[in-house]
């Protein structure tokens, strides 16, 4: 039996397909590139935006209607636990044979093999409180050029920012055990992997500790860095500040997601600090970890945005000068609060403001780029 892996979003999907990877090799399938050679095809999927489920409806009759007689197609990750999609598989893409959400992934043999003995169609819920399970197999795949393995080290979120559907596909905050990260850890920097990436929705809110396990992450021989995300700022302080400064195998890169400059917008995102707060911790890391470099995400056209609360992105921008910035045009999700609110910007406003923020995030990262040389 020969399966096709494809998956889409972020670091963690990528985390997750490691593990449904290394399921797949130990149940015996081989693993092929081309998704028309396969008996069986599974989709590590992403719903954070509108555009990457939009995406991956776009490729998926692709997968259903070419290949081969009988193939089994599966969709798994965030997506596939959104009531919206589930009732689409229902409906319109009834040649899914299987769908089941991110906290289902240690059940993924038992659902191959129910799919397989019983037959029919399998549109599962997932719970959304599930422990982690340690010791999944994994199988990761390791581009020689950068040598970067990624370790979930946490799921979930207690955030609830009004715009995300992270804590409705994959619940609450879980952590893993810190003895189990460690383990991991410690393995691929004994394989002479150069960069770890530690996971998580907010790696700040790791329980017991996270600061205290950076360190420990750090406390191996070998030429190895570690990096992590996604921080939120809330959470993030001297005590994380310190942990990175006082480890060189930890990278001096902070990617901490602002999402926006004016207090008004994110207090409506419900996102627990002003840009005052925010601009303190930035000046405070800076004077902590030498070398920083920073990274953060900015989301544009929240409903509501005015014009000044635009402006005052653009002049948080100017004051912190992100080495590199992600940017989003606003994409409502159902069941998000947010989805609610009045105040929806046009999409010539939206565009319009996306392309100055381009444009002013290109002269920053410009500007820098000619400080160093």
């Amino acid at each position: 039996m020969v399966a096709h892996l494809a998956i889409y979003g972020c670091q963690q999907n990528q985390a997750d397909g490691d593990h449904l990877r290394g399921f797949l090799l130990e149940m015996g399938y081989a693993l092929t590139d081309n998704p028309s050679e396969a008996d069986l095809v599974v989709l590590v999927t992403c719903a954070v935006r509108k555009h990457a489920e939009t995406r991956l409806l776009g490729h998926l009759g692709t997968y259903l209607h070419h290949g081969k007689p009988g193939r089994k197609v599966v969709l798994c990750g965030c997506m596939a636990q959104r009531e919206e999609v589930r009732e689409l598989l229902r409906k319109r893409y009834r040649q899914v044979s299987l769908s089941f959400g991110p906290a289902d992934l240690a059940r993924f043999p038992e659902y191959i093999d129910k799919l397989y003995t019983e037959g029919g169609r399998h549109i599962i819920t997932s719970p959304l409180t599930a422990p982690i399970k340690e010791g999944l197999p994994i199988a990761r795949i390791i581009d020689p050029q950068l040598n970067r393995a990624n370790v979930s080290i946490m799921t979930g979120c207690d955030n609830y920012c009004s715009y995300c559907v992270v804590p409705t596909v994959r619940g609450r905050e879980r952590s893993r055990a810190p003895e189990s990260v460690l383990e991991e850890v410690r393995g691929l920097a004994e394989d002479g992997v150069g960069e770890i990436w530690l996971l998580g929705q907010n790696v700040n809110s790791y329980k017991p500790d996270f600061p205290d396990l950076l360190k420990a992450c750090a406390s191996f021989d070998g030429a190895y860095q570690i990096r992590f995300m996604t921080s939120h700022p809330r959470d993030a302080g001297r005590w994380l500040f310190e942990a990175m400064a006082s480890s060189p195998k930890v990278a001096p890169v902070l990617h901490l997601p602002v999402q926006s400059g004016s207090n008004a917008v994110l207090k409506a995102m419900n996102r627990g600090y002003t840009r005052e707060e925010y601009l303190e911790k930035i000046q405070l890391a800076k004077e902590l970890i030498p070398g920083l470099t920073l990274s953060s995400d900015v989301i544009v056209g929240f409903p509501g945005e005015t014009e000044q609360d635009f402006a005052d992105t653009l002049v948080l921008l100017e004051e912190v000068r992100f080495a590199k910035l992600f940017t989003f045009q606003y994409s409502a999700r159902a069941g998000t609060p947010a989805a609610e609110f009045d105040g929806t910007l046009s999409p010539g406003v939206m565009k319009a403001r996306f392309m100055r923020l381009l444009d002013g995030q290109k002269k920053i990262e410009e500007g820098l780029s000619s400080k160093q040389n």
